[in-house]
């Protein structure tokens, strides 16, 4: 892993995303900045993907289960060069490829259409069980949001992924403690994670979302894993971004052009910081 270049791409990325937004006027950037250095790491260090063949048989496979972050997912994509860069301007504009949740029927690198919270990992259950029986080598990463861990679903499908040993499949929980109207903890308790996916049967890790070495360093321990992961990675809602990093509502804002500049400016005067630290 190269520190430097994955931190230059989860800069990419953010800015991407933030301009898509712009274009629109409008976006879910408190959850779509939580997830930039995740993904920054996945597409950059861990997964086997080609965006010359995006449905080659033995890649790995992203479910994006808080689909409503699909503009974040959408800049890695183009950042990857599964489409043009100039596509992500469309974003949420009529006939888009770009739709405000992700669809694996227009958008070029999106694996699974999602959608209604709380059914990504049962979707990527079902997926990872799928590659196993016909014998893909190939893993399945499937990120969901704190916030949709209310949902009963979620714990059935965790229940069968333990069950059924699906150790090609590997959670990474975005614990940004917070979700529409508040605060998880104030709205409805999630209590312990790691103890609850540990008493469920899977082997559970935890990570600053925001340390491109210790997410890297925690999804190889994943992967190398005989047993069913899930990765929480402790994360900020709207990190990143300087006017979505607000204590108040950060779910969905209207963004202007002069919001949009001066995060983007921020976002690479940050970067040089954090070259100047890793050295």
């Amino acid at each position: 892993m190269n520190v430097k270049t994955t931190l230059a791409a989860s800069a990419e990325i953010r800015k991407l995303t933030i301009k898509a937004m712009e274009s629109a006027g409008y976006g879910h950037i408190g959850g779509s900045m939580s997830l930039c250095d995740i993904l920054a790491v996945l597409y950059t260090d861990i997964m086997n993907i080609d965006p010359a063949d995006s449905k080659k048989e033995d890649r790995d496979w992203l479910v994006l289960s808080k689909g409503h972050c699909g503009p974040a997912l959408y800049a890695t994509l183009a950042y990857k060069g599964y489409f043009e860069k100039e596509e992500l301007m469309t974003l949420n504009a009529n006939g888009t490829n770009l739709p405000s949740h992700c669809d694996r029927l227009k958008t070029n690198g999106i694996d699974i259409s999602t959608g209604s919270l709380g059914q990504g990992i049962s979707l990527a259950a079902g997926v990872a069980l799928g590659n196993k029986i016909r014998g893909i080598n190939s893993t399945v990463y499937v990120i969901v949001g704190d916030g949709e861990l209310q949902e009963g679903q979620n714990w059935e499908a965790i229940q069968f992924i333990a069950h059924r040993q699906l150790n090609n499949l590997i959670i990474i929980v975005d614990n940004n403690r917070r979700q529409l109207d508040g605060y998880t903890k104030d709205i409805c308790n999630p209590f312990n994670l790691k103890s609850k996916f540990e008493s469920f049967g899977l082997n559970a890790l935890e990570t600053d979302g925001h340390d491109v070495r210790g997410i890297y360093d925690a999804l190889t321990e994943a992967k190398e894993s005989s047993c069913p992961t899930a990765v929480i990675m402790n994360t900020e809602k709207g990190h990143g971004c300087n006017f979505s990093e607000i204590e108040g509502f950060n779910h969905y804002m209207v963004i202007t052009h002069d919001m949009a500049e001066g995060a983007i400016t921020d976002i690479y005067s940050r970067l040089e910081k954090s070259y100047e630290l890793t050295g």
